[in-house]
């Protein structure tokens, strides 16, 4: 299951976000089969503080299962490892993969920490490229944040990847055709 941007202490939009998120909690969790695991793209919360992220806990705990997160632009790295020990070290990209039994699941960080533009560097790229080369025969799901691609919305294309990232995003994945979706 994927779930992406729920802005944990926003106070703009449309109220609280809260009661969404655990609405869409109450909405997996009434899924059967259950899902294997839950992934979280991004913007989990929207100031970064430790209580939205404890706030954010409590509010997925109902999930029991595995949960994978990655930061997006309203996130901190640092808060991420402590709330959720994803790999790495202080403000270094959050990245990771894992087996979830025939799937295979490839993290890689799109942010540049205090910007809402995404971006793919040459060292996250070549991180990507040999994370991806690790395991070419099982069937793999690339996450990340920001839009990997043009989406005709000018809000979400203003913070998606720069043109010349998304082309070496798509070298990338066309040498590694085990790559089954982006999301």
């Amino acid at each position: 299951m994927q779930l992406t941007d729920p802005h944990v202490g926003a106070d703009w939009g449309y109220g609280d976000p809260a009661p969404r998120l655990a609405a869409a909690v109450g909405s997996v969790r009434a899924l059967s089969p259950q899902p294997d695991a839950v992934l979280i793209t991004g913007d989990l919360t929207d100031h970064a503080t430790d209580t939205e992220y404890e706030q954010l806990r409590e509010l997925l705990a109902p999930l029991g299962g595995p949960l994978y997160v990655l930061p997006g632009n309203h996130d901190d790295r640092g808060a991420l490892r402590r709330h959720f020990g994803v790999p790495g070290a202080g403000g270094e990209p959050v990245q990771y993969a894992v087996d979830l039994g025939p799937l295979r699941l490839v993290v890689v960080d799109t942010t540049r920490p205090g910007e809402d533009p995404g971006a793919l560097d040459a060292e996250r790229l070549g991180w990507l490229d040999d994370e991806l080369a690790t395991a070419p025969k099982n069937p793999t799901l690339l996450a990340m944040h920001h839009p990997p691609l043009s989406t005709g919305v000018p809000a979400w294309d203003e913070i998606g990847l720069p043109d010349a990232d998304r082309q070496a995003l798509g070298e990338v994945v066309a040498r590694h055709p085990h790559v089954r979706r982006i999301v």
